[in-house]
């Protein structure tokens, strides 16, 4: 098992107990709180299912969910929610969250219900598109190849990479500290240029006019967004 659970929640200490039993079962757990998503909703790009402990007012998932898909991002959610707070389970479904479940929760028929998410996810990310084309570009996703009507133009791993996240994150706003953890691994982002040097690099080699990118536009006091 390899997959990367974000735990969005306020410091109970119930909710440890919780994470804790999710990492003796093979998951990955990070934690972060309902500010830090608002601030940069691209960071929860970077697992494969987020977990909210909806405690009004302190965390409101109905307010994360909404954050995460009005930015079309798609990661699976699954909510706990306590029993007095059993009326709000209607707008976080609406507000695009995947499953609730009521605390205290049982930690096998939660692993469980993420289980199913995670499959569904995995599906739906082995059906991606094996080539994208845009302008006189063709990008073949299997053999990692950037065309330029029909020349080859050569990419550094790290390039193919960024490009890769791009186009698979297309139209999306894309922070930097997003692209550091994703593209290059980092858990921290650390404060470096290395993103926009990178970008630079690349928009040399797909635009037309790399001062007037049509492609890579900058987001600016954000990261970028590929319109390709």
């Amino acid at each position: 098992m390899d997959h990367r659970l974000l735990v969005i929640k306020d410091g109970s200490c119930w909710i440890r107990d919780v994470t804790d039993a999710l990492c003796h079962r093979g998951y990955t757990v990070a934690t972060a709180s309902e500010f830090e998503i608002a601030v940069d909703p691209a960071f929860a790009e970077n697992f494969d299912l987020i977990l909210i402990d909806h405690c009004e007012p302190r965390i409101s998932a109905i307010d994360v969910c909404t954050e995460l898909r009005e930015r079309n991002i798609e990661v699976p959610v699954v909510v706990l929610v306590a029993r007095d707070h059993l009326a709000s389970r209607i707008s976080i479904f609406k507000a695009g969250a995947d499953d609730c479940l009521l605390k205290p929760v049982d930690v096998d028929e939660l692993q469980l219900r993420i289980e199913v998410l995670l499959i569904r996810s995995d599906r739906g990310k082995r059906q991606e598109i094996s080539t994208y084309e845009f302008g006189s570009m063709r990008f073949d996703f299997h053999q990692c190849e950037l065309r330029r009507n029909g020349s080859k133009v050569e990419l550094s791993q790290r390039e193919t990479r960024l490009l890769r996240y791009f186009v698979e994150n297309r139209g999306k706003t894309i922070s930097r500290s997003a692209l550091l953890q994703h593209v290059w691994g980092y858990r921290q982002a650390p404060l470096t240029r290395t993103v926009d040097v990178h970008v630079l690099r690349l928009r040399n080699k797909i635009e037309e006019d790399p001062k007037d990118p049509r492609f890579i536009v900058t987001i600016h006091g954000f990261g970028y967004r590929f319109d390709g």
